[in-house]
């Protein structure tokens, strides 16, 4: 099993959810995060000041698939999210040992279906 982790923009959660749907994705978990990478941050300006925001709002795509599956939803977030800028994210794709449903004690791939 591989935890495929995606960091990706805001504003194409939308687009990435649609096309993990497509390709028969039922689960996944999304938190509102924020972090800096190459970008460093933006200087915004409000009422003549400048002030700089070096921690950007991400979203956070967390999926544990099979390792067939795994490669192809990393390349579905990769294609759903791009958008060609600095800033479009990082996939992470983490080795996990074990999975176990809690309600039934179920482990393993049948724990994810």
């Amino acid at each position: 099993m591989i935890k495929v982790e995606a960091l990706i923009r805001p504003q194409k959660l939308d687009d990435v959810k649609q096309a993990l749907e497509e390709i028969g994705v039922k689960g996944m978990t999304v938190s509102e995060v924020r972090g800096a990478g190459k970008q460093k941050g933006v200087t915004h300006h409000y009422r003549g000041a400048e002030y700089a925001v070096n921690l950007l709002q991400k979203i956070k795509l967390e999926i544990v698939a099979t390792d067939t599956e795994a490669r192809a939803i990393a390349d579905t977030i990769a294609k759903a999210a791009q958008t060609g800028e600095i800033g479009d994210g990082k996939i992470f794709l983490i080795p996990t040992a074990d999975v176990i449903r809690i309600r039934t004690g179920e482990t393993g791939d049948t724990a994810l279906e």
